[in-house]
């Protein structure tokens, strides 16, 4: 308990520290966490790079000002959704030049509303417009990746069904990404579906392309598995990491006492630190298959100060520390 009380405190003062720094500009922050980051993982094999989901940011500021305190953070990149007008590709390109903010992947809308798993044509047909609209923007603004959610298993899809189903579907957008030099990045998440990580090797294996590989979420997976694991059993398929922690005694507790059946409950994700993942095992894992990119922040949304503490814990990840 004594630990963790100092643990916490140490982030109070360094989260209070970083941003009377900030008075001094955001832009001399961002070069020494980066030359932090770069330094510190000297030890480890393979460069990994701080990237932000964009919906971590407030609703309130335009794309422009969403990429300039992302970067005044202390993030070098940045993850967003398909944009489904075209005429906001100049936007987000000139909100990535002048931050200098690197959009590296673009998230499918229509995952979970439109599963490639379905029965109904229709929806598979909405699904398949979905990856191509995250195709096309990933192309223009220089992403070289989409996130897709494959499948959702429930009472009316089985599980062969979904492996069936969505493994065809993929395969009909492979032409495309090809065309546009786009790979296509499943991830694993909460839709009872790919629930080992041999299962998930040989899913992705199985397109035999080099342009459908592993989007791996560390923080998915600590109810029934450990991603270190993981990590090493995917190996060179990984594209893509999402990070966020994860409280197996909370997600125990809301299944328990609020029947939450399964599904993670909001409360059991935490911030960088909070929970039960041991980070030092998941910088070695990534280490061990030479895993170089962008590790991408999928928390809880908030202002300036938060994202700054956001980015020391990812520091601390980077070097092997605990956040």
């Amino acid at each position: 308990m004594q630990t963790n009380m100092t643990r916490r405190a140490f982030f109070k003062v360094a989260t209070e520290t970083t941003a009377a720094s900030a008075a001094l500009g955001s832009s001399v922050l961002a070069t020494h966490a980066t030359a932090f980051s770069k330094s510190a993982q000297n030890k480890f094999r393979g460069e990994l790079k701080k990237s932000i989901d964009f919906r971590m940011l407030q609703n309130n500021l335009s794309a422009m000002e969403k990429f300039k305190v992302s970067k005044g953070a202390g993030f070098e990149g940045i993850e967003i959704q398909a944009l489904e007008d075209p005429a906001q590709y100049d936007e987000f390109n000139e909100a990535a030049r002048v931050s200098g903010l690197r959009i590296h992947s673009v998230m499918n809308k229509r995952n979970w509303t439109h599963p490639l798993s379905s029965a109904d044509p229709e929806v598979v047909r909405k699904s398949l417009e979905g990856i191509e609209m995250a195709l096309r923007t990933a192309r223009a603004v220089g992403a070289d990746t989409t996130l897709l959610i494959p499948a959702v298993v429930n009472e009316e899809t089985s599980y062969k069904d979904a492996y069936v189903r969505s493994q065809n579907n993929i395969r009909k957008m492979i032409p495309l990404a090809r065309e546009l030099n786009i790979i296509i990045a499943v991830e694993n998440v909460w839709n009872r579906f790919l629930l080992s990580p041999l299962e998930f090797k040989r899913y992705v294996e199985e397109f035999d392309s080099p342009f459908v590989r592993a989007y791996f979420d560390v923080g998915n997976i600590v109810i029934y598995g450990f991603p270190q694991d993981w990590i090493r059993t995917l190996g060179e398929l990984i594209v893509k990491v999402h990070i966020k922690d994860f409280d197996t005694a909370e997600h125990i507790i809301a299944e328990v006492f609020y029947h939450v059946d399964k599904t993670p409950s909001l409360k059991a994700f935490k911030n960088l630190g909070d929970g039960n993942i041991n980070w030092r095992e998941v910088r070695r894992a990534l280490s061990d298959i030479g895993y170089s990119g962008f590790i991408n922040a999928e928390l809880r949304g908030g202002d300036e100060d938060y994202l700054r503490d956001v980015c020391i814990r990812m520091d601390k990840i980077i070097s092997g520390d605990e956040p």
